[in-house]
């Protein structure tokens, strides 16, 4: 019998991205949609890791099961490091990927190119006893001014990555789960899913 995980994320994007990774392991995957009476989760923390694990445990805790989250992050060096922990509201609540695409490339026109920026993951994994463990992932590249590609979400269309050529959208789903900072996360933490679920580890990445 397979142990459960829940892949403790609303957004399509990530949920998608999370059962590509995961669909070769032996875990029964469930999504938000199977667990009811979940609270609202309020992204309080100041960190990637603070808000990965609070996401996680409120699912493990809902579904009496371990829980898988993530926070990531687009962090942009002419501009800081942002938007960062903000790169899912930057435009403000109730925008698209598209408004949040539009308010980062105004916020870099006074900056030279090339616009050098990573993104940044973590992946937490919580225990329905309230235990956390994380692990984080790092995928580098340029942003570009002009949308390329269908794949993807969020900032995608405009995250080049110079080793393939491509913007990450232009990448098939596939490829992108071989390079991108959730693929890297996920694949850094999963040792530590099969020792929380007491699985054998057979020694293999994403």
């Amino acid at each position: 019998m397979k142990s459960t995980i829940i892949i403790a994320t609303s957004n399509p994007g990530k949920l998608r991205e999370f059962t590509a990774l995961l669909a070769r392991h032996p875990f029964r995957l469930l999504t938000p949609k199977d667990i009811p009476h979940v609270p609202p989760i309020e992204e309080t923390g100041t960190t990637y890791s603070q808000n990965a694990c609070l996401k996680a445990a409120a699912y493990a805790r809902a579904g009496r099961t371990f829980a898988l989250a993530d926070d990531s992050g687009l962090e942009v060096d002419a501009l800081e490091g942002a938007p960062g922990l903000h790169s899912a509201r930057l435009a403000g609540p109730g925008r698209s990927d598209a408004d949040r695409r539009a308010v980062l490339l105004e916020a870099l026109l006074p900056f030279p190119q090339p616009w050098t920026a990573h993104f940044r993951c973590v992946a937490a994994l919580a225990s329905p006893s309230g235990e956390t463990w994380t692990a984080e992932g790092i995928c580098a590249g340029l942003i570009i001014p002009v949308e390329r590609g269908k794949h993807g979400f969020g900032y995608d269309p405009i995250f080049f990555l110079e080793q393939h050529g491509k913007t990450m959208a232009e990448l098939p789903e596939d490829a992108k789960n071989l390079i991108s900072h959730r693929s890297r996360a996920t694949a850094a933490i999963l040792p530590t899913i099969y020792q929380a679920l007491n699985i054998p580890w057979p020694g293999s990445p994403v």
